[in-house]
C-alpha cells in the first residue's frame, strides 16, 4: 500500500487507532451546549454514536426512518444515562419531501451533523419516485439535501463539523457521471453501493472547500469492517467471498470500534481545522496509487478525492434536486 498522504493531513496525531472505542475517543470531553444530528441512529454504529455523544452532554437529534425503533434506542440511552438530552425525528432520505419536512421544522444552530444512514447492496436495481438509483438517493442525494439545507444552522454554530460516513467499497466504482442510475451499465449491487460511497466522499471534499471559510469543516469517515444490519440484503457467504476476493482482513471491528472514527471527526479537538479528508481507523487514510494496492478495507482512491470530480458532482446533485422539485410541482 502506498504511503501517499492526503493534503492537509500530514501532521495528524496518531494516539488513536483501529482498536480504539468511541468511548475512549470521547473520554474527558464535555459536549454540553452542542447540538448534534445523527441520521440512521436507530441501528448499527448510529446507535453507538448517538449514545456516546449524549452521554457526554450533547443534545442529540436522532433523524431516523423508523421512529418507533428510534424511540426504543432513545429510551435505552436515557436509562443508561439519566438526564441525556436526546430526541427522535422522522427522516426518510429516499423521500426528498421527508427531508424538506425535517428542514422546515429545524430552528437554531447546529454544531455537528453526522450523515450516518445508508443502504447497501440492494439485490435489484431500484429507483426512487424521483427516478434516482436508490443507493445514490439514500447514501448521497438525501444527505446532500439535508446538509445543504442546514447550512445556515451550521454557520450559526461558529465552528461546526459535518461527518459523512463512507466506505472502502468506494474503491469498486467511481461516480458514473454519464450513467448514475445504471440505465446502460449493467447493475451490480456492489457497484451501485460503491458509486454511492464515492459520491459521499466527494461531497465531503467539495463541501469543505466551499464552507471552510465559514467555519464549517467536513470530513468523510470509513468506519471499518463491522457486522451490522447494513448487510441485511447480502448473503453472508457471498459477503465473505467478496471480502476474500478483495483481500480484506477476516477480522471485524466491534460496533464501539466502528463508531470511534465518527466520534473523533465529530467532536474531538485534535481535528480542529481539519477538513476534506477521508479518515479510517482514527487517522487519515493513505491514498492508493492503483486498485492492486487495495485490500478491500483500507485506503482511499484518488478519484474519490479529485477536486474536479467533487465540483462536478455538487453541480449535478443540485440539478437532480431541481429536477425533483420540478416534477413535484414545487
Amino acid at each position: 500500500m502506498t504511503n501517499r498522504t492526503q493534503s492537509g493531513a500530514a501532521a495528524f496525531p496518531t494516539r488513536f487507532d483501529a482498536t480504539t472505542s468511541a468511548d475512549e475517543v470521547a473520554d474527558g470531553l464535555d459536549l454540553t451546549g452542542r447540538t448534534v444530528v445523527v441520521t440512521g441512529a436507530s441501528s448499527g454504529i448510529g446507535v453507538e454514536t448517538a449514545r456516546v455523544l449524549a452521554a457526554k452532554g450533547a443534545h442529540v437529534v436522532m433523524a431516523v426512518r423508523d421512529v418507533a425503533a428510534g424511540e426504543s434506542v432513545a429510551d435505552d440511552i436515557r436509562t443508561a444515562h439519566p438526564g441525556a438530552r436526546i430526541e427522535v425525528r422522522h427522516l426518510d432520505l429516499a423521500d426528498l419531501g421527508s427531508v424538506d419536512a425535517f428542514l422546515e421544522t429545524w430552528s437554531g444552530s447546529l454544531h455537528v451533523l453526522i450523515a450516518n444512514a445508508g443502504i447497501m447492496a440492494l439485490p435489484e436495481r431500484t429507483l426512487t419516485a424521483d427516478g434516482v438509483e436508490m443507493h445514490l438517493a439514500v447514501n448521497h442525494l438525501g444527505h446532500f439535501r439535508l446538509v445543504t439545507g442546514l447550512h445556515d444552522a451550521l454557520v450559526a454554530a461558529h465552528g461546526a463539523r459535518v461527518v459523512v460516513v463512507t466506505s472502502a467499497a468506494h474503491q469498486m466504482c467511481p461516480v458514473l457521471f454519464d450513467d448514475l442510475d445504471f440505465s446502460f451499465v449493467e447493475y451490480s449491487p456492489f457497484l451501485a453501493y460503491g458509486q454511492s460511497k464515492s459520491a459521499t466522499t466527494l461531497f465531503a471534499v467539495e463541501a469543505d472547500r466551499r464552507w471552510a471559510s465559514e467555519g464549517i469543516r467536513v470530513n468523510a469517515v470509513m468506519p471499518g469492517g463491522i457486522a451490522t444490519g447494513l448487510q441485511r440484503h447480502v448473503d453472508p457467504e457471498a459477503l465473505a467471498a467478496a471480502r476474500r476476493s478483495a483481500g480484506a482482513p477476516e477480522d471485524l471491528k466491534t460496533v464501539a470500534q466502528g463508531a470511534a472514527t465518527t466520534v473523533l471527526a465529530a467532536v474531538h479537538p485534535d481535528l480542529a481545522g481539519l477538513g476534506g479528508v477521508y479518515l479510517e481507523d482514527c487517522a487519515p487514510a493513505p491514498v492508493l496509487h492503483a486498485r492492486s494496492e487495495a485490500d478491500g478495507r483500507h485506503g482511499v482512491a484518488p478519484f474519490a478525492l479529485d477536486a474536479a470530480n467533487a465540483e462536478r458532482l455538487w453541480e449535478l446533485s443540485e440539478q437532480l434536486l431541481t429536477r425533483s422539485s420540478a416534477s413535484a410541482g414545487i
